[in-house]
């Protein structure tokens, strides 16, 4: 949130420092309530569903971005983008992670989740650069924030082929063979 809200901010928003801090502060109470959505909402419609959901409102957060924070009301809308990205944020990763857990054998928790940090540290570098690729092609922070959308519709392409429920059975066989 923090990468999607900066360049705006010092691209032109022209927020106070006190209006920004009390967003950062808001964010911080608003995740609490996320996460707890999230949760709630992962155990009526699984957590598969649930992520697929993030992922929407993770391309709605973006399309806002770009299309809003504009004219006299920006700073009522960074308060708006605010709240989303943080009901979305920590709550998202989490039911990515539970997700990813589920399809695990036991006792091989370590290994997997080693692969699983290795992936994200490895690739955390892919989506600063197609912003500042974007920023210097364009020269708009506004189509920079936008070509993000890219990696939350690629989730949405992929995700639906993922075969929870084959997983969790093989990461099971692969326990009863275990033992």
């Amino acid at each position: 949130s923090t990468f999607a809200a900066a360049p705006l901010i010092q691209g032109g928003l022209e927020l106070e420092q006190q209006t920004l801090i009390a967003v950062i502060l808001m964010i911080q109470f608003v995740a609490f309530f996320g996460a707890l959505f999230w949760g709630k909402l992962a155990g009526w419609i699984g957590a598969k569903q649930s992520v697929i959901v993030s992922l929407v409102i993770w391309s709605g957060v973006v399309i806002y971005a770009y299309s809003g924070l504009r004219g006299e009301g920006v700073v009522a809308e960074f308060f708006i983008l605010g709240a989303f990205i943080a009901l979305v944020m920590g709550g998202s990763q989490a039911i990515s992670r539970s997700l990813f857990a589920q399809m695990i054998p036991k006792g091989k928790e370590a290994e997997f989740f080693s692969f699983y940090e290795i992936s994200e540290r490895g690739t955390s570098w892919i989506g600063p650069l197609i912003f500042g690729l974007a920023n210097q092609i364009f020269g708009d922070l506004r189509i920079a924030i936008l070509s993000l959308i890219f990696f939350f519709i690629m989730g949405l392409i992929l995700l639906p082929f993922v075969n929870v429920n084959k997983a969790i059975a093989d990461a099971k066989k692969y326990d009863a063979e275990a033992a």
